[in-house]
């Protein structure tokens, strides 16, 4: 006759095996968990992969009649399943940034585990908690409910703990931990009234998972939100890095100026102070701002340009499309780029047209310059300008930029900014 309850315990164990072996590896390869965490849910699996595999050698020993190992095999399943109890106390109290060593939560909890283990050890030599007969049948004796007593003690203790702790526990490691509590305690007190099935062993597993995912959720967000944290910090370092080579460049401009129209010099030391007053404002902004406000930097540059140019430089402004929002500091280093790199004295007029067009998914920018060469290293000059522009585009806004050859001299560069909640962060 099939014994049903030992297939299902059976396929109970086998899967938990799976489960286990399958959390081991997450939790080994898995680096934004932290190493407290990861040591936590390495040894937890490890823990219910033995018990699973007891409980898996078991169930055979049953089917198969192999007498001699269902006692054994029972005994390993209750030590090592009443293991992770203590251990959920210790994470739990860490979690708080207390000293488990001295923890009162601890020393009890540690304290009924130790009763639990001399019951446990007892049960081997007696028959008056359960047996297991000759023919291999396990039988609960009348003081059964006694050796359940002190782990459900220890489940109500770790409850009792996570509620007087719960302020100092982020919302999804409370839920984790309760979830893992309460399911394994839900299980424990069905089995007092459902004989056969392993229903604690089930719950543990389940428990662990489900609190595995709400930690592993957890420390992805943190690892997520740090990862946005340090890409801000390293563009504010890039933007600094910046700011010498804007003023280099606009110095030299009113250089060449003093000693050929020093009226039109300090002008365009007038509107150089107007413009590092933007740039400056600009430079400790870490949130998008309006097209406008961006476009008067360009403006207020290519005015202090035009005082040095004079005619060689034509600077065409279409721009119908200007409500809208992009990172600070995105049009000058183009600009500045097409200046800098497309003016050429031996030449006619440098003419630079910059657009906008709206569409139906965002906005596009073009600034387009009819300079006397292409180099799209030359253009993103030392790693700093462009490469910075195309990043920022990206992070802030999921924006994009392309350099282009122009047909017959000079470059194109496109920026895409998209509509929507992305591009207004």
């Amino acid at each position: 006759m099939i014994d049903w309850t030992a297939l299902a315990n059976f396929a109970i164990g086998a899967a938990g095996s799976v489960l286990t072996s399958l959390g081991i590896i997450l939790a080994i390869v898995y680096r934004p968990v932290e190493r407290w965490t990861r040591s936590f849910f390495i040894l937890t699996f490890f823990i219910m992969f033995i018990c699973s595999s007891a409980v898996t050698v078991d169930c055979y020993a049953v089917i198969y009649h192999h007498v001699t190992l269902i006692k054994p095999m029972i005994f390993i399943e209750s030590l090592t399943s009443s293991l992770l109890m203590p251990l959920l106390t210790v994470y739990l109290i860490k979690l708080c940034g207390e000293s488990w060593h001295h923890s009162p939560l601890f020393i009890t909890v540690i304290g009924l585990w130790i009763v639990y283990i001399v019951l446990l050890v007892y049960t081997q030599f007696t028959t008056i908690i359960y047996s297991v007969s000759t023919s291999g049948v396990y039988s609960r004796g009348p003081l059964y409910p006694l050796l359940l007593v002190p782990p459900a003690g220890i489940m109500l203790l770790n409850l009792v703990g996570l509620f007087r702790r719960q302020n100092r526990l982020t919302v999804k490691h409370r839920q984790a931990l309760f979830v893992y509590m309460a399911v394994p305690l839900a299980a424990l007190i069905l089995q007092m009234f459902f004989y056969g099935l392993l229903l604690v062993s089930f719950g543990a597993i389940l428990g662990a998972y489900v609190m595995f995912v709400f930690i592993l959720s957890e420390q992805t967000d943190i690892a997520v939100r740090q990862a946005k944290e340090n890409a801000e910090k390293e563009f504010g370092l890039k933007v600094l890095q910046m700011r010498p080579h804007f003023i280099y460049n606009v110095m030299t401009s009113i250089y060449y100026l003093v000693d050929t129209d020093s009226q039109a010099a300090k002008d365009a030391i007038l509107s150089f102070s107007k413009y590092l007053h933007q740039n400056f404002n600009a430079v400790v902004k870490t949130e998008n701002i309006p097209f406008e406000e961006e476009l008067a930097h360009v403006q207020t540059y290519l005015a202090i340009e035009k005082m040095r140019f004079g005619d060689q430089l034509d600077v065409i402004y279409d721009t119908p499309a200007a409500i809208f929002s992009l990172p600070p500091l995105t049009l000058e280093p183009i600009v500045e780029n097409a200046v800098k790199h497309g003016m050429d004295p031996d030449y006619d007029t440098l003419h630079i047209l910059i657009r906008t067009r709206a569409t139906e998914d965002g906005n596009e920018i073009t600034i387009i310059n009819d300079g006397t060469d292409f180099d799209p290293a030359k253009l993103s000059g030392d790693g700093v300008g462009l490469k910075n522009v195309s990043e920022r585009l990206a992070l802030m806004c999921s924006g994009t930029l392309h350099i282009t050859p122009r047909d017959g001299g000079g470059a194109v560069v496109t920026l895409w900014i998209p509509h929507g909640e992305k591009a207004q962060r």
